[in-house]
């Protein structure tokens, strides 16, 4: 599989959080900071850096709706717009039958490996949870 073929990683978490008070944590610099990465950084430009490993990761808060939904797509180095860009989907949604919160990741990647990907996003939930209570 080369770099360029990207993989679309989609699944639910049930969280035990209300959506109010997970949104912060989807949305904002220091909540994206305490589960999903190492630090985040929101520059002038309105331009996110999340930093893994040392590493710059520039991505452009593309969508949101309060309380609901965010999307980030994912830009160059130089922070450019990238054709067919990766990009992370969080989506906050809700049984009307069983009332339960589900948070919902669509993870559009270069990664190659749905093992590695469904890995990283259940560490990262487990992150989540843990600080949510949920």
């Amino acid at each position: 599989m080369t770099r360029d073929t990207k993989l679309k990683f989609v699944r639910e978490y049930p969280i035990n959080a209300s959506a109010k008070l997970l949104y912060p944590y989807l949305s904002t610099p220091g909540g994206l900071s305490q589960w999903f990465c190492d630090d985040a950084k929101l520059n002038e430009d309105n331009i996110f850096n999340f930093i893994w490993d040392g590493r710059n990761h520039f991505a452009e808060m593309t969508g949101h709706r309060t309380n609901r939904s965010v999307r980030f797509l994912f830009l160059s180095e130089d922070r450019k717009h990238l054709p067919d860009a990766p990009y992370i989907d969080f989506q906050i949604e809700s049984s009307e039958l069983t009332q339960e919160q589900f948070l919902k990741v669509v993870d559009y990647s270069n990664e190659d490996s749905q093992e590695e990907l469904e890995e990283l996003w259940d560490n990262l939930l487990q992150n989540l949870r843990e600080i949510v209570g949920g």
